[in-house]
C-alpha cells in the first residue's frame, strides 16, 4: 500500500532529567536526521546536543510564543520536513506546551510519532514503594489558592496513588495544602534531583514533609508521590466526632494527639477535626 502522506513527521523526543546516560540511541539518530527541532529553552537544549556532537538547527517553542510559533511549525512539517520537539527534560507535552502543537499536527494530518525515555512522574512512582497499579498524574497546582484547593478537593477522594510536581519555591506550599485537604498522616515520598549526583527520597507522612522542609531549605526539582485515599468515614452522618475525640481523651491522650487519632481514623485533617470540634462546642 503506497504512502501517501506529503507532510513531515512531528517527532516527540524524550530528553534524559538529569543523567545524559538516559538518553536513548534512537533519540540521539532522530535528533541528528531532523533538519529542525523546537525546544522548550535552545540554550538549554543546545548544552545536550553539544555532549553528542549534534548540529540540528533549534528554534524556540514555548508557552510564551506557541502562538506565534505553531504556525511556523506547521508549515515546515506541511512543506514536507520533518520536526523533533523537546522539552528541558523528560517527555515533551507532560506540563508544558507541545500538546498544543501536537493537536495542530492531528489537525493538519501529520504524522506524531513518540520517542520514549525518561520520566521523572514515573521514576518517583517506580520508586517511592507506594501501589503503582493505579495512578493518577496531577502536575504542577494551580498558582491561585482558590483553584488549587478546588483541584485538590476533587483529588481528596481518590484511591489511586497520586503524582505531583513541584518548584523549589512552592514546594513549602504545595506540601501545606496537601497536608490540610488529604490529612497530614497520609504516606507520601519526595522525590528529589532524580537522576542526578544529588537523587533523593524521603518517605514520611504529608504532616512530616511538610515540616521538614518548613525548616530546610529546599534545593532541586520535586516529585511528589502521595499515596490513595480509602472511603472517608461520613462523620457528620455516621460518627459523632466529639464521642469520638473525648473516647480518645480518656485513653490519656493529650487534645493534640486525640485530634490526630480522630482524623487518622475518619481520613481528614487534623485542622477539619478542630474546627469541626469548635463549631459543636
Amino acid at each position: 500500500m503506497t504512502d501517501e502522506r506529503t507532510s513531515g513527521e512531528l517527532y516527540l523526543v524524550a530528553t534524559p532529567i538529569g543523567n545524559l546516560e538516559d538518553i536513548t540511541l534512537r533519540a540521539l539518530r532522530i535528533l541528528k536526521e531532523v533538519p529542525l527541532i523546537a525546544a522548550e529553552d535552545t540554550r538549554h537544549t543546545k548544552k545536550l546536543l553539544s555532549k553528542f556532537d549534534i548540529h540540528t538547527e533549534l528554534t524556540p517553542y514555548h508557552e510564551h510564543n506557541k502562538r506565534e510559533a505553531e504556525g511556523r511549525l506547521i508549515t515546515h512539517l506541511l512543506e514536507g520536513k520533518d520536526l523533533a520537539l523537546v522539552s528541558d527534560a523528560g517527555l515533551p507535552c507532560i506540563s508544558d506546551p507541545g500538546a498544543e502543537l501536537v493537536r495542530a499536527a492531528i489537525a493538519n494530518n501529520i504524522k506524531v510519532t513518540p520517542v520514549p525515555g525518561a520520566n521523572a512522574a514515573l521514576s518517583a512512582l517506580i520508586a517511592s514503594g507506594l501501589d503503582a497499579r493505579e495512578f493518577t498524574f496531577a502536575g504542577f497546582l494551580p498558582k491561585t489558592r482558590k483553584n488549587c484547593a478546588e483541584r485538590l478537593e476533587s483529588l481528596k477522594g481518590r484511591a489511586e496513588t497520586l503524582i505531583f510536581y513541584a518548584a523549589p519555591h512552592d514546594i513549602v506550599k504545595t506540601l501545606k495544602s496537601l497536608s490540610e485537604t488529604f490529612g497530614e498522616n497520609r504516606r507520601a515520598v519526595i522525590a528529589r534531583e532524580l537522576t542526578k549526583t544529588f537523587e533523593e527520597f524521603k518517605r514520611e507522612t504529608l504532616g512530616e514533609l511538610f515540616k521538614f522542609y518548613e525548616e530546610n531549605e529546599p534545593k532541586g526539582e520535586f516529585v511528589i508521590v502521595v499515596e490513595g485515599g480509602e472511603t472517608p468515614i461520613e462523620p457528620a452522618e455516621t460518627f459523632d466526632l466529639k464521642e469520638l475525640y473525648e473516647e480518645e481523651l480518656k485513653k490519656g491522650l493529650t487534645k493534640k494527639e486525640a485530634m490526630r487519632e480522630v482524623a487518622k481514623k475518619l481520613n481528614i485533617s487534623r485542622r477539619e477535626v478542630y474546627n469541626r470540634l469548635l463549631e459543636q462546642n
